[in-house]
């Protein structure tokens, strides 16, 4: 009996697998046009790290995380998202990482420990991106900018922009307290969590996905009336912007997001029609964030994270997987296997991606699985040829091919990967 994979986890194959790499590469360059730099951070982390930015009532801490006590007695935990982590490298190596703004972005797995289900596993993939040290609502409308045009090219449409202001600490209080005290004459109809939550954090019970809790809710004050000078004039500034940058968009006064160290600009891209699980990208303003990790200084930061793996649902006949091989050599008998396999080297070497057959079986066969490498060109090595010193280039997807001398036909399959090159 086989060992299965840990539910909620999944092996990613060919040519899936090139897919996911190509889209990774996608995002890594795209991030480049905007100065966003790779960083990579360890995927366990103390927990300490996550219960204090992500927050302790949220559902991740108190139910999703993948925590345990390592042999030194040091609770450790499998990062349940990227942001703490990047900030965390950010106050650990400050000195290395230049002038201020800081542009950062990454790639790679999380772990939450929720029901599996489509488009959202136990082990998820995000891409995401972080700007530090400005508090201008330019970098607000840079990162939006950056991720409405990355999800752009990557094939998506149909997404809908929404945006919201949380507020900072100077004017939260005030909408905290009107939320509460909304939130107290409808106990009865929240759900047992959001009981609970109207009490340690109210405004985390407009996060809840219940249809009860959404009904007992849809009149619910709004943050935005409760905002002060300076939250309003850069939110007006944020959205002033968006329009200047051609970004479409509209407001969501419920929004919150599922982290408390948001404040201040808060987004979604969503595709309508999907019901709960129908954000495709999120993020905000984590001015806070770093004190809050022990650093000695308020940082104002602001990024966003993707879901690749609901990314990858919803792109329609994009980022298809490059082809198994450009060429590939046929024998027509095995004595020829040497030869094919030094040419094979040869191919590769020069940044052709060439297949051949190890085992010499059948023409048929083996042409049979060149068409399904996806190869363009098939080179048959045959008796009558090689006692002229040549081979058949066949064009497979022409169905027509050629004699032409091995020399020729090795500069014809390298030509342009030598241009390329």
């Amino acid at each position: 009996m086989t060992i299965p994979s840990v539910r909620g986890m999944k092996d990613v194959l060919p040519p899936e697998s090139a897919r996911w790499a190509a889209l990774e590469s996608a995002f890594l360059a795209y991030a480049a046009r905007f100065g966003f730099s790779e960083i990579r951070t360890p995927i366990l982390e103390r927990t300490e790290l996550f219960s204090r930015a992500v927050g302790e009532t949220t559902d991740i801490v108190e139910k999703e995380m993948y925590s345990f006590t390592d042999r030194s007695g040091e609770s450790l935990t499998m990062r349940p998202e990227g942001t703490a982590s990047v900030v965390r490298a950010l106050l650990s190596h400050r000195s290395e990482l230049g002038e201020w703004p800081v542009r950062l972005c990454y790639t790679g797995p999380m772990f939450r420990h929720e029901r599996p289900q489509k488009g959202r596993l136990r082990q998820f993939h995000q891409f995401g991106a972080e700007l530090f040290g400005t508090e201008s609502p330019y970098a607000d409308v840079e990162v939006l900018a950056f991720l409405n045009g990355f999800l752009a090219a990557a094939g998506l449409s149909g997404l809908s922009l929404e945006i919201n202001s949380l507020g900072d600490p100077a004017c939260r209080p005030e909408h905290h307290a009107k939320l509460a005290a909304f939130l107290a004459s409808r106990e009865e109809r929240l759900c047992d969590d959001c009981r609970r939550r109207r009490v340690q954090n109210p405004l985390r019970v407009l996060d809840c996905k219940s249809d009860r809790c959404l009904e007992a809710t849809k009149d619910a004050p709004s943050i935005l009336e409760s905002l002060c000078d300076g939250c309003r004039t850069h939110f007006e500034a944020v959205e002033k912007g968006l329009a200047a940058a051609g970004v479409p968009f509209s407001r969501n006064p419920r929004m919150v997001r599922g982290l408390d160290y948001y404040r201040r600009t808060t987004f979604e891209f969503v595709i309508p029609g999907m019901g709960a699980q129908n954000t495709v990208a999120a993020g905000g303003r984590y001015d806070g964030l770093a004190e809050v990790l022990g650093g000695s200084e308020r940082i104002p930061a602001i990024g966003f994270a993707i879901g690749v793996e609901r990314l990858h649902m919803l792109i329609e006949g994009g980022n298809d997987a490059a082809p198994e091989a450009e060429v590939f050599l046929v024998t027509s008998h095995k004595r020829f296997l040497d030869e094919a396999f030094r040419w094979k080297m040869d191919l590769i070497g020069k940044g052709v991606r060439a297949g051949m057959d190890y085992e010499g079986r059948s023409l048929k066969s083996q042409f049979r699985r060149a068409d399904r490498s996806g190869a363009k060109y098939a080179v048959v090595f045959g008796e009558a040829e090689d006692s002229r010193g040549s081979v058949v280039i066949r064009d497979m997807t022409a169905a027509s091919q050629e004699e032409v001398s091995k020399d020729e036909a090795m500069r014809r399959l390298t030509a342009g990967a030598n241009k390329e090159a």
